[in-house]
């Protein structure tokens, strides 16, 4: 029987609505004045960060905005966005936005406190004091960064991923709330909500998993696979993007107390090769990985199967996991995921690197079945060759 640790200290704040209550919630749980917004420019032209401001300011703080932050946090946007931190002597950080704010607020909040570079950090229990508070309003349901105690950060020299894990930058506050999400593109909201869907499916299948991580990949995958369709192809679908938003949540306190696997390990490899964005890199390799690890855990990933309703009690646990592998696959074509043989930047050549960076990756010890590099290397090649050439849409 499995020793269980579970320690969540972020508070959770979820509904719509919330988000117009950030002033109100930053003043009760922050001490000072000096607010440090961090978001993208792309989140600035929907008018969040200019209502943030507003409702700070309205409760009397002094607020400045850090705004540069691309896809795929890189390390170099994250030591800027420390200096501003530390400059500026911000009492707190807001991060607004999707995944890569919510990972670059993170490693700023650290740099702030500590200094050097977000490298310095990388691991597990690698932040030795207490860092700036975090304040977490994501607009979009995929990374569950709202929950997590980790950030993970591309090393633009060396063109890989590496992830910091300590409950030291876990945020204070998390504001979930869907009405953030309601103009979310499509594609957006496909890609991040495939993001949610492998988080809760690898936390329930990895090594690491335990009964309280378990229960809360369950019920996230009770939340996002019935309306993940519903919310890509009608975006205003107010009951879809409410189950997507908090099953996001409820996925990211799972994979947070358990871990990720082989598919993270193959979307971080390309993500910090290529700059793929997370989600679509995920949903390439889900169904590869998902056959590769069946046989390793069938009672699970036959509970998967019948969890979503794609399997009844009387399939086998054999029929209900191939008919999960089967179910991967077809729904990354209705969500017009991209494959990875239709990146145009992919390069067979790469596959031998790829393969290695994904076997170094931290979560591949994690994974349902033990995976050697030659292994990784196969499932690249079977993901490249088996997906027909297409337009990326």
């Amino acid at each position: 029987m499995k020793r269980v640790a579970f320690n969540l200290p972020t508070i959770i704040r979820a509904g719509n609505g919330e988000f117009q209550k950030l002033g109100v919630y930053v003043k009760e749980y922050v001490e000072g004045k000096r607010i440090l917004i961090v978001t993208d420019p792309g989140i600035e032209q929907t008018g969040f960060v200019k209502q943030a401001i507003q409702m700070l300011e309205k409760q009397g703080f002094e607020v400045q905005t850090f705004n540069n932050v691309h896809p795929n946090p890189r390390d170099l946007d994250c030591t800027e966005g420390g200096e501003a931190a530390r400059n500026f002597h911000a009492d707190a950080i807001v991060a607004l936005g999707g995944g890569s704010v919510i990972d670059s607020a993170k490693a700023i909040a650290i740099l702030q406190c500590l200094g050097g570079n977000p490298q310095d950090y990388a691991g597990r229990d690698q932040v030795p004091t207490k860092v700036t508070p975090i304040i977490v309003i994501p607009t979009t349901a995929g990374t569950g960064a709202e929950v997590t105690r980790s950030a993970v950060i591309t090393d633009t020299k060396k063109k890989v991923k590496f992830t910091i894990k300590d409950v030291h930058i876990a945020p204070l506050l998390a504001i979930v709330d869907p009405e953030l999400t309601y103009g979310l593109p499509s594609h957006l909201t496909a890609s991040t909500g495939m993001d949610a869907l492998v988080h809760a499916l690898e936390a329930y299948t990895c090594k690491l998993s335990n009964p309280i991580s378990d229960g809360l990949a369950i019920q996230a995958l009770k939340h996002i696979y019935p309306n993940l369709r519903t919310a890509v192809t009608n975006g205003n679908d107010r009951e879809a993007r409410y189950h997507l938003m908090i099953g996001s949540t409820l996925a990211g306190m799972a994979f947070s107390h358990a871990d990720v696997a082989s598919v993270h390990c193959m979307a971080e490899a390309i993500g910090g090769w290529y700059d793929t964005p997370h989600g679509i890199a995920n949903s390439m390799f889900l169904p590869y990985i998902v056959e590769f690890n069946a046989d390793a855990e069938l009672e699970k990933h036959a509970t998967i199967a019948r969890t979503i309703g794609i399997a009844s009690s009387n399939d086998s646990d054999q029929d209900a996991a191939v008919r999960l592998v089967s179910d991967m696959k077809q729904l990354a074509k209705d969500l017009s995921i991209p494959t990875f043989s239709s990146l145009p930047e992919v390069n067979e050549n790469d596959f031998i690197y790829l393969a290695e960076s994904a076997f170094l990756n931290g979560s591949t010890p994690s994974n349902a079945r033990a995976i050697t590099k030659e292994e990784y290397l196969t499932l690249f090649q079977k993901a490249y060759s088996k997906q027909p050439k297409e337009v990326l849409k």
